[in-house]
């Protein structure tokens, strides 16, 4: 089974304060790059707990990145 980092980030802010969010970049081992699709949620701190758990899970339900042995194994 293949290993991965989950590369990932969280930061909470009164809604309606954000003006913008630029792109995440990785620089990867081999020098090459790769953008983090980066999202935003509001709600309630219940609301925000529940839809970042959706994210979550439909993001591992695609598992962009992984081996096809993983998929197979892992995905539901």
């Amino acid at each position: 089974m293949a290993r991965y980092t989950l590369v990932y980030g969280v930061r909470l802010v009164p809604e309606g304060s954000v003006k913008g969010l630029d792109a995440a970049t990785l620089t990867l081992s081999d020098g090459s790059t790769s953008d983090v699709t980066l999202h935003t949620i509001d709600g309630t701190i219940p609301q925000l707990r529940r839809a970042l758990d959706r994210s979550l899970d439909a993001f591992f339900d695609l598992l962009p990145g992984a081996d096809e042995e993983d998929l197979e194994k892992f995905a539901d």
